[in-house]
């Protein structure tokens, strides 16, 4: 039995690991995260060593309300879920599909986004800032830091629109729309960790 050819293997693969320069930025890609992973990990210990420090300001049980919280974190996995399906299209050549589920994702995480910043909006007029408390510091980097990830993401995600209207799915666009996948599904495990030790913790403690 003869073993199958380097084309033949090439073409079982997804389109964003058929190229060998396309499959080296992916592994680049998992570096990056990587970093991020470290930028995160410390901005949760800097909030584990302040989240009792609230000074004179509000505590964590004062100052959250779980409906937003809850509504953000239904945003946010749905459009894990959207990108997930992106992808399958993706894997089956359906470029219409690949964009309705992209857009779709955007307009989830434009959702998620909007209703954090009603969330710092309402906590301002509270006069409860990051120049509050350690607390609140810590919080507002930390919650910050994910909300800015996941607005680059959603303006990341728009320039992908555009190339695959113009593009269609090559070897190129399935390579970026899968580490765009990578990101987005990071930063939803990201939430998930934020939800649970902030906000849960914060209620609940």
């Amino acid at each position: 039995m003869s073993l199958p050819s380097v084309d033949e293997h090439a073409q079982k693969l997804p389109l964003e690991f058929a190229d060998e320069h396309e499959s080296l930025k992916i592994t680049g890609f998992w570096m990056f995260l990587v970093t991020d992973v470290l930028i995160f990990a410390s901005l949760f210990s800097t909030y584990a060593v302040f989240h009792n420090s609230v000074a004179a300001g509000p505590t964590a049980d004062q100052l959250f309300k779980m409906g937003p919280v809850l509504l953000e974190t239904l945003l946010l996995l749905t459009s894990s879920f959207t990108i997930g399906l992106g992808i399958y299209a993706m894997r089956k050549g359906q470029v219409r599909a690949l964009m309705a589920w992209t857009f779709l994702t955007i307009l989830l995480g434009a959702g998620f986004v909007t209703t954090e910043i009603h969330d710092f909006v309402s906590f301002a007029a509270l006069h409860a800032t990051w120049h509050t408390s350690a607390f609140l510091s810590a919080f507002d980097i930390l919650v910050g830091t994910h909300g800015a990830h996941v607005t680059f993401g959603i303006f990341w995600a728009v320039t992908l629109l555009f190339q695959l209207k113009k593009h269609g799915i090559t070897e190129r666009t399935a390579r970026k729309i899968y580490t765009f996948s990578l990101y987005w599904h990071f930063l939803d495990i990201v939430w998930v960790f934020i939800f649970t030790f902030v906000y849960l913790n914060g209620k609940l403690g």
